[in-house]
């Protein structure tokens, strides 16, 4: 245990930011900002791959079902590897580990996503679209007023639990030289050479303490917005020390017949 605080002390800033000032950002910062610009960047394809999947027009809903179908049944690495190799040919020049990492989360999250998005819409109730369309809104003006701000809203908590899997998924940016939380531990890994156990110890420790922390975020928010959906609970009467009231008539008791006399 010793050796793992020595560790610490000894790395804790190439762990923070990598060799940054004096190099590129890396570390969990490189780590977080990579999962947030790669699950915001992600959203608006997401969100646009749900609609196509809920269009009415084929030519719509197709493509976005076969695209959605084929980045989830594939590994994350052989998307990576795809557009390691894929973005330079595109755009004629090549691109850093990082932009490269991110192109990669945005379509695969975008992906995961969608689905996401398209589990929330079919959970309203569809008398709110035929409202909507009754009072004369097409189908996009439905989705994009009456159906997407509350399906968003009851999909916040399941959005942050899939920016939790997008920092574990981040790991594997190392494979291309991307500096993030991973890629620091295993340069302090190759410097020791003698501790790899308490090495890659902290590292599942900080990655324990960083998505643990996000999941408690997640649950406080999903228990937030179901207080919200079913409103507050019934106030109960005060007892003032009155006796309650009986819950049956209090009927009197019958009195005697009269004894009648007889003839001697």
């Amino acid at each position: 245990m010793f050796s793992v605080y020595e560790i610490l002390r000894d790395n804790w800033l190439l762990l923070l930011v990598g060799q940054y000032p004096s190099g590129p950002l890396g570390g969990i910062a490189a780590t977080l900002i990579l999962s947030v610009l790669g699950i915001v960047l992600a959203f608006p394809l997401s969100v646009l791959l749900a609609l196509a999947r809920l269009s009415p027009w084929r030519l719509l809903r197709w493509p976005a079902t076969v695209l959605v179908y084929v980045v989830r049944g594939v590994p994350l690495l052989m998307v990576i590897l795809w557009v390691y190799f894929l973005v330079p040919i595109l755009i004629g020049r090549d691109v850093s580990g990082f932009t490269t990492m991110l192109c990669t989360l945005v379509i695969y999250e975008g992906a995961y996503l969608s689905e996401v998005v398209r589990a929330g819409i079919q959970s309203l109730p569809k008398g709110q679209g035929e409202a909507a369309r009754a009072l004369g809104h097409s189908h996009l003006g439905t989705m994009w007023f009456v159906i997407l701000p509350q399906a968003l809203y009851n999909m916040l908590p399941s959005m942050l639990s899939q920016f939790i899997s997008t920092i574990k998924e981040t790991t594997l940016g190392y494979v291309i030289n991307v500096q993030e939380l991973t890629f620091a531990a295993n340069q302090i890994n190759n410097q020791l050479l003698t501790k790899p156990f308490q090495v890659f110890f902290i590292l599942a420790l900080t990655y324990y303490v960083v998505c643990f922390s996000l999941t408690q975020l997640a649950q406080w928010l999903e228990r937030r917005i179901a207080h919200k959906r079913l409103g507050a609970a019934p106030v109960k009467p005060v007892d003032d020390g009155a006796a309650p009231a009986p819950s049956t008539p209090v009927i009197s008791p019958v009195p005697p017949a009269p004894r009648v006399a007889t003839l001697p």
